[in-house]
């Protein structure tokens, strides 16, 4: 959850671990830090808040000239975001700085073991006391490398660690466990980074370390290993988007840039999907053909806007492959003993593949020797590596805290495993599956004619700055988009927003109703199981009780409008494919909202990109 950036070359390192703080702001942002060596001394700035904040304090009392250091953007987990707590920590004698993300979860075994030695603890982390214990090990004699093989021996939890000494003034030594951590190699110079868009506009080369692993970086090289020195192997990989990705592109805001490249980030998670003989291929799927027509259960574990994703995946291969499948919360799922066997699929999906209740489910999965599938953006992450296959969605950096294009690539990922499976399992014939996959590539078409109407909805967005509440009702495949709605405008303009099912209304939400409450109503197309009509019913049932219904509903269709007070209209699309471009407009809607209000849309307040702890 936290961003971290090591470098060693001949540039400034401070201004480029700023620079790749800058980067992975997204990360976390309730302080940040950075740590040089220069000289023989450790030189430590950090200051609680924005980047920005400690930025001002560089520009006006700038670090020495050094060539390595460290830094980090912090998202608080021990201790209040102050100054104090703010990365890099250092041991007693300051010979360390370290910089942590992650939980050490028998800190407080460790702080008791340290204070008892009448060391003095400045600050309320777990992250300062490692600092105390890798000096420790360096002061009896060990280098810096030793040292944290010794100390990472000690430690239980999720963590990476980043450090250096002012006696090996050219040397960065790090240590991944069950938290991430890439390396950027350069010519002459190499990085570190919580994830590459730290280093990419340096180098587009990187190195994919795996777990209980141990880097270190010099000007030279890199070495890598585990946690008992033992020389260990990391994957190298091109990385295939470069800087401009990263930047706002003329937006005022990362996420609506990001709203906007949906049509492109869907085209992609299309791309290299068919065989020349029209066959369905997935980026890595190494299970059989056989294993996965053994299958009589699907479990779908995710979290927050990849919940949703799933509960959409849950209609469409339920529908396309005739086999069940359970949409679990992935906080909850190994709490109430799941019953997973050997003939069970577990799909994981998490954007960043670093999510901490999302790694630990499938962890538990496969224990109970379930398949697991991973849906994921990020290659080399944690839950793709430690799953049996993996659809890559191929959305590019998001940067916005808020997920857009990520929502809609899982769809696409969801959708391409629904049509799969039918392959392998006969559920559908070959013609039936051609015309889903046509249907789905002309989808980036119709997100940018739903995006070509986008003042329509700044416009509604702004009339509703005073608005304290604001409800969102679908059915079927529209239930998860107002559930994705809502949560879009509790993110990012803080106020009371619920996703309801319709049909749900006369048992208990429809007390909430009141004179000008808007409701925003996602309509199915028509023709199918009589969806529209009942939805229909639902719409009539708030607006005589005085709710102002904002509806979303395809082109053509006439019979929403005596019902509408407000009508934004959808391309037509299948039932089942229908949230991808559903979703466009409340993205819109919350994005300009958030503006309005004067809030920062992404960085919302509390909230971090990547959960990478429990």
């Amino acid at each position: 959850m936290c961003g971290i950036v090591g470098y060693v070359g001949p540039r400034s390192a401070q201004d480029t671990v700023i620079d790749g703080l800058r980067r992975l702001e997204y990360r976390g942002y309730d302080s940040a830090g950075v740590a040089v060596v220069s000289d023989g001394r450790l030189l430590v700035e950090k200051r609680a808040g924005k980047l920005a904040n400690l930025e001002k304090v560089l520009d006006d009392a700038p670090l020495p000239t050094a060539h390595t250091g460290i830094g980090h953007t912090r998202w608080a987990t021990h201790g209040p975001p102050n100054d104090v707590n703010a990365h890099p920590h250092t041991g007693g004698a300051r010979r360390v700085a370290l910089v942590h993300n992650g939980i050490i979860e028998n800190f407080v075994e460790l702080r008791e073991r340290i204070e008892a030695d009448d060391h003095v603890l400045l600050s309320d982390t777990d992250t300062e006391i490692v600092a105390h214990l890798v000096e420790l090990q360096v002061q009896s004699g060990v280098d810096l490398t030793t040292a944290m093989q010794r100390v990472c021996q000690q430690l239980d939890g999720a963590f990476t660690l980043v450090a250096v000494d002012s006696e090996e003034p050219d040397k960065v030594v790090a240590a991944r466990c069950n938290s991430p951590l890439v390396v950027g190699l350069g010519e002459g110079e190499n990085f570190l980074g919580s994830d590459v868009a730290a280093f990419i506009e340096f180098t587009r080369e990187a190195l994919e370390l795996g777990q209980d692993q141990i880097v270190v970086i010099t000007r030279e090289g890199v070495e890598v290993m585990d946690f008992w020195g033992r020389p260990a192997d990391a994957k190298q990989f091109h990385v295939d988007w470069d800087l401009s990705a990263a930047e706002k592109d003329g937006h005022d805001w990362f996420m609506r840039k990001e709203i906007f490249e949906q049509p492109r980030a869907v085209a992609d998670s299309l791309i290299g999907r068919r065989t020349a003989r029209g066959q369905l291929q997935l980026d890595e799927m190494r299970l059989a053909d056989e294993e996965i027509r053994e299958l009589d259960k699907i479990i779908i574990i995710a979290c927050g806007t990849s919940f949703y994703a799933g509960m959409v995946a849950k209609y469409a291969i339920e529908h396309w492959t005739r086999t069940p499948v359970e949409v679990e919360l992935a906080s909850e799922f190994r709490y109430r003993d799941p019953i997973v066997d050997n003939t069970t699929l577990v799909v994981a999906i998490s954007q960043s593949g670093e999510t901490a209740d999302t790694l630990q489910a499938i962890r538990h999965a496969r224990e109970q020797r379930a398949k697991v599938l991973a849906i994921c953006n990020t290659n080399g992450s944690s839950i793709p590596r430690e799953s049996d296959a993996v659809i890559y969605t191929h959305a590019g950096p998001e940067i916005g805290v808020a997920s857009t294009k990520g929502f809609l690539t899982q769809l696409v990922a969801c959708y391409l495993l629904a049509l799969y499976i039918a392959q392998v399992k006969g559920t559908r014939f070959g013609d039936e599956i051609d015309e889903i996959m046509e249907q789905l590539e002309e989808i980036p078409a119709h997100i940018d004619t739903v995006l070509a109407d986008a003042d329509q909805v700044y416009e509604l967005a702004r009339e509703h700055v005073s608005t304290s509440s604001v409800l969102f009702l679908g059915r079927h495949a529209g239930y998860p988009v107002a559930l994705e709605g809502a949560l879009k405008l509790k993110e990012l303009a803080y106020i009371h927003a619920e996703g309801f099912a319709a049909g749900e209304l006369k048992h208990g939400p429809i007390a909430l109703i009141d004179e000008g409450l808007p409701v925003l109503c996602v309509v199915p197309p028509k023709g199918r199981d009589q969806l529209h009509g009942k939805m229909l019913s639902g719409i009539q049932e708030v607006r005589a009780r005085g709710a102002r219904t904002i509806c979303l509903a395809e082109e053509g269709d006439t019979s929403i409008e005596p019902y509408a007070d407000v009508l934004l209209r959808l391309p037509k699309v299948p039932v089942l494919l229908q949230p991808l471009v559903a979703i466009i407009p409340l993205q819109l809607f919350a994005c300009e909202l958030a503006t309005a209000l004067g809030h920062d849309v992404d960085q919302p307040r509390n909230l971090a990109k990547s959960v990478t702890v429990e």
